[in-house]
């Protein structure tokens, strides 16, 4: 019995590994792409490597866009964002989960339905909604539609129903007030459940590329994704695919080091937020 177990370990850890390879392969690719050299076609050598491996496709790169203003934008962006969330999420879920008030279930079912429509078909409804405001073209404009979370109000629901209500009725009975009940009760057992929702806004966030793309047009504003694009360019030979997959490594290379980082809190923050 014992040896079959073992037999069935390694048989899974196998299939883990050829997984986890499977699921690199496409930044392996991008990466040896990226120091291949441009000038040479793909009949020479392979597709990944050419008669050398050069950063040449690097320094054009960072020749074409202005990466720091970009990295700059994108902080703004993700960070001004987040932290909007955090209150707007904290405040929606300790309503729906420890208020009692009319229509609370209807309400929470309209906002959980948000999670299953596209955020495409909400373009122009958004667009028509900041050009009223008159705040086209402005880092605020990047914001406004984020500020709300349908997947943060249901993480932080389901976490606040986790903590004893006893906890609250202490905290009252000693004077708290609502919103030190929310900050010193719930926000502070909820540690990994925030956690696991920057997270995700961090890194979806970062990755966002259309909603940006038609809401500016100042170069001083853009983030890094609609940085990015400035890299397709084509020639009567191709595209510049070299570049771009340097482009794209540089994009993406906070959220993969992030990972690397936090990969243990991340893992522990969805477990122990309950999501299966």
């Amino acid at each position: 019995m014992s040896h079959f177990y073992v037999i069935r370990r390694r048989g899974a850890d196998a299939l883990k590994m050829a997984i986890a390879i499977f699921f690199l392969l496409p930044l392996f690719f991008t990466a040896l792409v990226s120091l291949r050299p441009e000038t040479e076609p793909v009949t020479n050598g392979n597709i990944f490597f050419g008669s050398e491996i050069t950063l040449e496709n690097y320094r054009r790169a960072f020749i074409i866009a202005p990466w720091g203003l970009h990295y700059l934008n994108s902080i703004i962006f993700v960070g001004g964002t987040l932290l909007v969330q955090l209150f707007t999420v904290t405040f929606a879920a300790y309503a729906f989960a420890r208020m009692r008030f009319f229509g609370r279930n209807f309400l929470l079912m309209a906002i959980l339905l948000q999670l299953m429509i596209p955020s495409g078909v909400l373009l122009v409804q958004n667009f028509r909604t900041i050009n009223i405001l008159g705040l086209f073209d402005t880092r605020i404009a990047l914001m406004i539609p984020y500020w709300g979370s349908a997947f943060g109000v249901l993480l932080l629901r389901q976490t606040f129903r986790e903590i004893p209500i006893e906890l609250e009725e202490a905290a009252r009975i000693d004077g708290a007030n609502l919103l030190q009940v929310v900050r010193h009760v719930y926000v502070m057992n909820a540690i990994p459940a925030y956690l696991a929702f920057a997270l995700v806004s961090v890194s979806s966030h970062w990755n966002e590329f259309l909603w940006p793309f038609i809401i500016t047009r100042s170069e001083e504003i853009r983030p890094l994704t609609v940085g990015l694009n400035k890299l397709i360019k084509t020639t009567d030979q191709g595209a510049f695919y070299g570049q771009l997959m340097a482009g794209t490594l540089i994009v993406i290379a906070p959220l993969v080091i992030l990972f690397i980082v936090f990969q243990r809190q991340f893992v522990e923050s969805f477990a122990r937020s309950g999501i299966r």
